[in-house]
């Protein structure tokens, strides 16, 4: 099992950004923590919405690739969303952001609306499932 900490980001308290287990000889199986909007350093530059999930997305992304894989591979989303209302509002802008990011994969997903995240500016936070083959 590898830990998945991409160069440069502090390592979080508690969990894992990411892990990369062998399911198969040669394929890893990496399951990523959920992402929130906030940058490496934990700083917020998006405040709203489509931002927040454009920087998750990001962050998941790079989780990813720093286990050797990319969009293509990941099979499992779920979004915990705060604001239904915001996410059915932005509904256009984020099939753009994510076709940008995600290509035209889609993995099997959910989206779970919850009373709030630990950090209080978070507005989604993005775990994901990939399979990476050998």
């Amino acid at each position: 099992m590898d830990i998945l900490l991409p160069e440069g980001w502090p390592r979080p308290p508690g969990y894992s950004n990411g892990i990369a287990v062998e399911a198969r000889p040669g394929d890893r199986t990496i399951f990523i923590a959920g992402q929130i909007g906030w940058l490496p350093d934990g700083r917020f530059d998006a405040h709203g919405f489509p931002g927040q999930f454009a920087q998750a997305l990001d962050n998941v992304l790079a989780v990813l690739a720093q286990g050797g894989g990319g969009p293509a591979h990941i099979t499992r989303m779920t979004w915990f969303i705060t604001d239904r209302e915001a996410y059915k509002a932005s509904l256009k802008e984020l099939g753009g952001i994510y076709r940008a990011a995600m290509g035209s994969n889609y993995p099997a997903m959910s989206v779970v609306v919850v009373a709030g995240l630990i950090e209080d500016q978070a507005l989604v936070e993005i775990e994901a499932t990939a399979i990476v083959p050998a």
